[in-house]
């Protein structure tokens, strides 16, 4: 009778599987993209059994966020975009991105990301993947919004990241976010109803 059973999902001495499924999933999302990235071929990477990935990370586009290191996770934006009246969408999408790019700890990461996909071919596929799979076209299948609108309400407001952060363009840079959103919110709406 054998009496070393191994337990199923986790490797005996490692401190740290968390972290090597997280490297192991950064190595994966770049050499494969994010759609054609599994949460199974992550698992092989690192070495560890796929429960265990789904331990630590519910779905792949939270893996993807913890791996890159995104203040966002698609799974608390979706709700927040989608939760209350329709024709308030652009608010509460122009006062989210407002409020996570206000804050430098969660802006750093989202700018690093850009930075990395506008010089990067291979990050520039890995971000488009996520955000148009993982992100845009959700809301937008949810809402029955065509995938141009969205991605054109997405690309305004991140064109206003870029001017307000990167470029650091005045007024625009030192203007309020209350002050912001009242100019675009009602822009941003147009996307979403038409």
């Amino acid at each position: 009778m054998n009496t070393d059973k191994r337990r199923p999902g986790r490797r005996p001495g490692s401190a740290d599987t968390r972290g090597e499924i997280l490297t192991a999933a950064r190595r994966v999302f770049a050499e494969k993209g994010f759609d054609k990235a599994t949460v199974r071929g992550i698992a092989r990477e690192a070495q560890v059994d796929p429960a265990l990935v789904h331990h630590y990370f519910d779905t792949k586009e939270g893996m993807f966020a913890a791996a890159m290191e995104l203040p966002i996770n698609p799974q608390q934006i979706i709700p927040v975009l989608l939760d209350g009246p329709r024709e308030e969408v652009g608010e509460r999408l122009v006062r989210m991105i407002l409020r996570l790019t206000a804050d430098e700890k969660t802006r750093a990461p989202v700018l690093a990301l850009l930075r990395s996909a506008m010089s990067n071919e291979q990050a520039v596929g890995m971000v488009r993947e996520f955000f148009t799979s993982a992100l845009l076209y959700q809301v937008a299948d949810r809402m029955g919004v065509p995938h141009l609108r969205i991605e054109a309400a997405f690309s305004q407001m991140l064109g206003i990241v870029l001017a307000r952060y990167v470029l650091k363009l005045e007024p625009l840079a030192g203007a309020g976010q209350d002050e912001l959103v009242e100019i675009l919110a009602p822009t941003i709406q147009r996307y979403f109803t038409g």
